[in-house]
């Protein structure tokens, strides 16, 4: 038998940060679903109240982490090259808190009519520039499977 992939030794324990990012596309992929018209079974609508929670609090505790660190006087690196990049994650992290409660919104059936779907559509267009955007080559370690 054939493995691909990474040996064994060059893989790394996730992280919170990789499970909140993988639960992020996953709640993006599913709000995607929603907009065209895929049926929310009982299952799915659970795995999207789930993972919304998961990265609303996670998103939440990020926010409130690196600003307690800046009000503690401990800058991040990243900071020190570019001012302007804690605005731009606070914005990211408020989108990525809209969106989850725009899920539940839709797995609980409450996110009706067009305008909310309108809404919903360009948050997760902002939210998916600002990921492409900020696409790094190292983060795609993993698709050197093939």
């Amino acid at each position: 038998m054939i493995k691909l992939g990474p040996a064994s030794v060059e893989m790394r324990a996730m992280s919170e940060d990789d499970i909140f990012s993988s639960r992020l596309k996953l709640l993006i992929i599913m709000a995607k679903a929603y907009l065209r018209d895929c049926p929310l079974g009982n299952y799915r609508k659970k795995a999207i109240i789930e993972n919304a929670n998961h990265v609303f609090y996670h998103s939440l505790h990020l926010v409130s982490e690196s600003s307690a660190l800046k009000d503690n006087g401990f800058e991040p690196q990243a900071d020190i090259v570019s001012k302007g990049k804690t605005s731009e994650e606070h914005l990211f992290h408020q989108r990525v808190q809209l969106l989850a409660v725009m899920a539940k919104a839709l797995a609980e059936d409450r996110l009706r009519g067009h305008f909310r779907k309108k809404a919903l559509t360009d948050n997760l267009n902002k939210i998916c520039e600002t990921l492409i955007f900020k696409f790094q080559i190292r983060d795609v370690n993993f698709l050197k499977v093939a």
